[in-house]
């Protein structure tokens, strides 16, 4: 495949399960385009570790936490004019973790409501940047728990499997309608990001997502 150039102002954000090998894309994808990367912050988060031992304590200020990190990344990523590899998106934080919260009570209706109102005024407004494409990583549920299993994280190893049942499933609901940007789906057992072959499968693979994201812009800005 003819690789597409990828514009240096670009916006890329990597979306999948826990396990599903986000920041491992991201920071290959980072290497070779040349993109800084904007990670998730996992080891100096003061809530995750209580989160797992307790999900309807702390799952709220849980989500506000990562909500406020998360804007903090977009509007940092903006003011620096692009050019970087996103692991997670926004998105994810009120489609899929928030929500199913909520749905099975470990969140209460008027945090929950709270939490989505907050959202809404940060994110779902015109002149929030979004991503110019968003990789979804998806996988069998057996291959994402060998890969949660191989990374060793004890919080994630002894949280019980029907949690990751029910977001590989809330997962797969979410990204069939999502709208805010371009998706590029890659299963993550058709693909290596130690082979240079597979990732210039991927990266021509953004860029024709790019560049036809971007044509569309235009035309309706005519």
């Amino acid at each position: 495949m003819t690789q597409i150039s990828i514009p240096s102002d670009a916006l890329i954000t990597v979306a999948g399960t826990v396990g599903v090998g986000k920041s491992t894309l991201t920071a290959a994808l980072a290497q070779r385009l040349d993109f800084r990367t904007s990670l998730e912050k996992v080891d100096h988060n003061p809530y995750l570790e209580k989160f797992y031992h307790d999900f309807e304590r702390w799952s709220f200020h849980l989500q506000i936490y990562f909500l406020a990190e998360r804007f903090k990344e977009q509007k940092a990523i903006f003011e620096a004019g692009g050019g970087f590899v996103q692991d997670r998106s926004i998105y994810e934080d009120t489609g899929i973790f928030a929500k199913m919260h909520a749905d099975q009570g470990t969140m209460s209706a008027v945090d929950y409501e709270t939490y989505s109102s907050l959202f809404e005024a940060m994110v779902m407004t015109p002149y929030f940047p979004h991503p110019d494409v968003l990789i979804y990583l998806e996988g069998s549920l057996p291959s994402i728990l060998g890969r949660i299993t191989e990374r060793g994280r004890e919080m994630e190893i002894q949280t019980e499997v029907t949690y990751w049942e029910k977001m590989h499933g809330r997962y797969a609901d979410w990204i069939g309608s999502f709208d805010a940007c371009p998706v590029l789906r890659l299963n993550i057992d058709e693909y290596d990001v130690n082979d240079p072959s597979s990732l210039d499968d991927i990266i021509s693979r953004i860029g024709v997502a790019i560049q036809e994201s971007r044509r569309a812009k235009a035309s309706l800005n005519v």
